[in-house]
């Protein structure tokens, strides 16, 4: 595979067209968001100029997967909140946030399903069983509560959401919670 520093090289031609010089194949942003699955490291380049457009790309595959599935990652509270942060002065800060709290929740992930595997091992419902949702329930509270405080010591006249919105939040939360009471109780009776 041709790569580019231990990466592979997309090209993106003026046709919108990707392609994948490793594998002297043209791909789609499916393709390359399954290689991002996998682990796969690539960058893309504009084939006129060369100029790196990976990060419009990356970002091209988000909106495209957050369109399509109807299971959106991002809230629009977040969304709110991200947008907000353009153009101020913490827009420093947040990315080196927003990685080191990916990271950290990706090492907790891991740290969950090796504890279900040792609890289950190789039942079928070991093999079966996603994530006990209250500890993720848990963590991504922990790690909101967490981004929270730290956006205000930076920015302690941030504009609080809207009382809608937390009512709305709430909302959700509690029918969260439901769903999680009772996948618990079909848990207790498996």
């Amino acid at each position: 595979m041709a790569k580019n520093e231990g990466q592979i090289v997309i090209k993106k031609y003026a046709n919108r067209r990707l392609y994948n010089t490793g594998t002297s194949t043209y791909v789609t942003l499916d393709d390359l968001a399954e290689m991002v699955k996998k682990g796969e490291e690539f960058t893309v380049q504009d084939a006129k100029s060369g100029e790196d457009i990976t990060h419009s790309v990356l970002t091209q595959i988000i909106f495209e997967q957050e369109s399509k599935t109807g299971n959106t990652l991002l809230p629009i509270s977040f969304l709110r909140q991200l947008i907000g942060y353009y153009g101020d002065q913490m827009q420093m800060v947040v990315p080196s946030f927003l990685e080191h709290s990916m990271r950290s929740f990706t090492e907790q992930q891991t740290q969950m399903r090796e504890q279900i595997n040792r609890a289950f091992g190789e039942t079928p419902l070991g093999k079966n069983l996603q994530l006990p949702m209250q500890m993720v329930e848990e963590q991504v509270r922990r790690n909101t509560e967490m981004f929270q405080q730290a956006m205000q010591m930076f920015s302690p006249f941030m504009k609080q959401p809207a009382k809608e919105t937390r009512k709305a939040e709430a909302k959700d939360i509690d029918e969260l919670k439901e769903q999680l009471r009772a996948m618990q109780s079909k848990l207790d009776s498996l």
